[in-house]
């Protein structure tokens, strides 16, 4: 069923491309499988690292998924070369000099650039691809249309084309825009970053499942991590009705009932995380009775202060199976809270803070038609499908111990031994010195 095509010099190297794209849309194999690869916090400025790009490379072709999501944060808004640009909050919008239209187009093509390197593997391989935005996108001073709008120029984004107009009731399908790779695939949109793709069966004759990816917002006036928007939240309660299967959420910031899959302890228990806000008054581990094993919390969950009933629509619409997310970069964990999947994604960048080199990852997601609801996941890490990182060790050992909040420093204290210990020193005199990369 998989078609190869050729890439690079090596005319015998050869690289099978995305079923789904061979068919013109998304569906189960005739082997009744169906994959999907999330890449989350990319994270960096114009000049993507070497190591992020060989990871997305070598991810995909251990993978050979039907489509891959990234969830968010792929652009470091905060890096110097948007200094003219920049927005530190959507609502700075604008402010002095940023409304220069020489500035903008000069930040368009810097991120155009940056785009160009992390999506290049998907292209060479003609994979399907669709992108939501996380609180560090927007930063770099354009908005998430304008956002859609560069990442449509790539081959093989199924980000639709435009939203769909306000509506009340039943959703409206549209073709969806993958430049040529998914000719037959339709799309339900909402705004940019959040819509919704079924997935139909080998036949193609009923939707088996559908993705949703979703824009969880960035920050709140309030304090903390913002949410979905209310449009975005209505949308979510009317795609059941128009997929007419239960759906897998891709989004950048996780829910509060991520603290449901996880298990709250004495300070000094031995890799205890301290919460984050709302949570900061307790320290957790995983519950091995709700997640599955192999899987590891690092940092606090990043969540939103006030719950915006997200969850609460899952569960009411009997609409949706799990919802992964990103943004923490250091945790790697999948778990089950009320039958529903819950599942954080490390980094798959070099560019920011994160675990350490050989922990960063890709996530592969295998569903298998006889179970769709029930898929498979892995993450697939770097030490193991590339090896070791090409240089700058120094500064990966200090993007994966530099806290991003003060209750980091106490986390990796709480690490048993000696080498802990000097960690989290070396890590507090990072921080104090500004290091930029710590970012979340």
């Amino acid at each position: 069923m998989s078609e190869r095509i050729q890439r690079g010099s090596a005319a015998d190297e050869e690289r099978p491309i995305s079923v789904s794209a061979k068919l013109g849309r998304l569906q189960f194999h005739r082997s009744g499988k169906f994959r999907v690869l999330q890449l989350t916090d990319i994270q960096d400025g114009p000049k993507v690292a070497s190591d992020t790009i060989r990871l997305i490379e070598a991810a995909c072709d251990a993978a050979r998924p039907d489509l891959v999501v990234f969830t968010g944060d792929q652009i470091a808004g905060y890096d110097s070369a948007y200094t003219k640009t920049f927005r530190k909050r959507a609502w700075d919008y604008p402010k002095a000099g940023a409304t220069n239209p020489a500035e903008l187009d000069h930040t368009r093509e810097l991120v155009r650039g940056c785009i160009r390197q992390f999506v290049q593997p998907l292209v060479d391989r003609e994979i399907p691809f669709v992108v939501t935005y996380g609180n560090h996108d927007f930063q770099c001073g354009l908005d998430n249309a304008e956002l859609d709008a560069i990442y449509r120029e790539f081959p093989g984004c199924v980000n639709p084309a435009m939203a769909a107009p306000e509506q009340t009731g039943a959703l409206a399908a549209q073709p969806a825009d993958a430049n040529g790779l998914l000719k037959d695939q339709t799309a339900y949109a909402c705004e940019p970053g959040t819509f919704a793709l079924p997935v139909a069966d080998v036949d193609h004759k009923r939707n088996v499942m559908g993705l949703v990816v979703v824009d969880s917002g960035d920050y709140a006036k309030s304090g903390g991590y913002g949410a979905p928007s209310q449009r975005a939240l209505d949308f979510l309660d009317a795609v059941p009705a128009a997929i007419g299967a239960k759906s897998l959420i891709f989004q950048h910031i996780p829910i509060p009932q991520f603290y449901d899959v996880l298990k709250a302890v004495p300070s000094t228990t031995a890799y205890a995380i301290q919460g984050y806000r709302s949570f900061d008054g307790a320290c957790y581990v995983l519950d091995e009775d709700k997640t599955l094993p192999g899987g590891y919390l690092c940092e606090g969950v990043s969540c939103p202060d006030v719950d915006c009933g997200e969850f609460h629509i899952m569960k009411e619409t009997d609409g949706y199976f799990g919802l992964f997310a990103g943004h923490d970069h250091r945790n790697g964990f999948v778990g089950t809270n009320e039958g529903i999947m819950l599942g954080a994604t490390p980094t798959c960048g070099f560019g920011s803070y994160g675990p350490v080199p050989a922990k960063r990852a890709a996530r592969l997601f295998e569903f298998d038609i006889r179970h769709p609801y029930e898929p498979r996941t892995q993450l697939l890490e770097f030490g193991d499908i590339v090896g070791k990182p090409s240089s700058r060790k120094v500064y990966t050992f200090a993007m994966s111990h530099v806290p991003t909040n003060p209750g980091d420093a106490w986390n990796l204290l709480r690490k048993p031994g000696t080498l802990a210990t000097i960690a989290a020193g070396f890590a507090a005199a990072v921080a104090s010195l500004g290091f930029t990369g710590k970012r979340k």
